[in-house]
């Protein structure tokens, strides 16, 4: 396997004139955002995206849990795809954003069946997925059922398996009252009231989509950026992912002082230069 450890992406990652050109439309800021659209789905939530026509290959964004399409990372790449003119699209989740549905009533294997739709029905031929956190794993498991569909993989302190890792990980007492209370206060520092609340029928759903287990079938290049300073999940994951995936074309990226959200403008360049660099070698291969 190809995997590589970048400490110092600046020695790596050439900057042309096309990225030094994009990068000024990202740091500029949104100025005109693509319109918000839905996705009428029988028997299934209506599904809210914003999509930029372009060429291929196209980028498909996948936010993190509780996240939503208009968050720093997301916009910052729909800037990234208009000033090259590739296709772009970032949605929301079922129960989540602007969406239908009320977040507590799905779990990895909705938010999995949303992502298929998008390839599906949303965009056209394969797509580089960018996922971040919760969204990380998604985009892997996407990758699994849809090979076809997938150009390559970039994730952002992706969170493979990281519900049922945290759970498996508390004391045995703890686990107990958790299952009698038939919830968990997952901590967080991401909203106001420190916790995100889950249900065991949520935790035990998740066990059927764990991937880290045993050897991943992908094959497409994938690009890991993952900060050391993240104390949500854990910079290892992004690791494991690594050794399991099958590609030959593994890079995983260590941001020495990145925290788990990676929106600094920093994190976002290195972004953007990871997939302007994949656009570049996919072009090249097709």
């Amino acid at each position: 396997m190809a995997l590589t450890v970048l400490r110092n992406y600046s020695k790596v990652l050439k900057i042309n004139v096309r990225k030094f050109t994009a990068l000024q439309h990202v740091s500029a800021g949104v100025r005109h955002k693509s319109t918000i659209q839905y996705a009428t789905r029988p028997d299934l939530p209506k599904l809210a995206y914003r999509k930029l026509k372009g060429k291929s290959p196209g980028v498909v964004f996948l936010p993190g849990f509780a996240s939503v399409m208009g968050g720093q990372k997301a916009e910052a790449l729909e800037e990234f795809c208009k000033s090259l003119g590739h296709s772009y699209l970032r949605f929301d989740y079922s129960g989540c954003g602007s969406s239908e549905g009320d977040m507590g009533n799905y779990n990895i294997g909705a938010w999995k069946k949303d992502v298929l739709y998008v390839l599906d029905e949303l965009v056209e031929g394969p797509q580089i997925l960018v996922g971040s956190s919760m969204g990380g794993w998604l985009m892997l498991l996407a990758a699994l059922a849809r090979p076809e569909k997938t150009a390559a993989l970039v994730g952002i302190s992706t969170a493979a398996d990281h519900f049922v890792t945290a759970f498996n990980s508390l004391p045995i007492e703890t686990k107990k009252e958790i299952e009698e209370q038939g919830f968990w206060k997952f901590p967080t520092k991401h909203n106001e009231e420190g916790f995100y609340t889950l249900s065991v029928d949520f935790l035990k759903e998740a066990e059927n989509h764990c991937i880290l287990q045993s050897p991943i079938p992908v094959s497409c290049p994938v690009r890991l950026i993952h900060g050391l300073k993240d104390s949500d999940v854990p910079w290892h994951v992004s690791m494991q992912v690594a050794e399991r995936v099958l590609s030959n074309d593994v890079d995983v990226i260590i941001r020495k002082h990145g925290q788990h959200r990676m929106s600094a403008k920093d994190d976002i360049k290195l972004m953007v230069y990871t997939i302007d660099d994949l656009i570049d070698k996919l072009t090249t291969l097709g």
